[in-house]
């Protein structure tokens, strides 16, 4: 990771991510129709899943976290130095786990906002916010 074209490539690559993040929250906040909002949504949960993903890595490392020489037949009996080497180089699973984690739940969410999404346009004709809240003080009789 000392070199400068690595510095400078992983420094684009975490540039570019916080860009995604702060140009899908300027577009959930500006922009009126839902589905756009909920797209916009999927696009911010899958960037939030590689920063974790991001977090649990080690630069240089790609090693998964299975130890070296592990039979599911025979028991392995490994001494410290070994371990600790195998806990130096290999890549973090926490949040390889809660990252899987987050995507089934992102799904589903994602899932129950779009079915949302068409029972709304089934009622209303519209998905665009002004409209929405025009056809919904009309039905209430309220005025604006």
């Amino acid at each position: 990771m000392s070199d400068p074209l690595s510095m400078f490539i992983w420094g684009y690559i975490y540039a570019v991510t916080i860009a995604i993040i702060a140009i899908t929250i300027y577009g959930m906040a500006t922009r009126p129709h839902l589905t756009k909002k909920l797209i916009l949504l999927s696009i911010l949960s899958d960037t939030g899943n590689l920063i974790a993903v991001f977090i649990g890595m080690r630069h240089g490392l790609v090693k998964p976290p299975v130890f070296p020489g592990v039979s599911f037949t025979e028991p392995v009996e490994a001494n410290t130095t070994q371990l600790q080497d195998f806990a130096e180089q290999a890549v973090d699973p926490i949040p390889q786990v809660l990252v899987v984690t987050a995507i089934v739940i992102g799904l589903a969410v994602l899932v129950f906002l779009g079915y949302v999404l068409i029972l709304l346009y089934q009622k209303y004709g519209t998905l665009d916010t002004r409209l929405l809240e025009e056809k919904i003080r009309e039905e209430r009789g309220e005025e604006k």
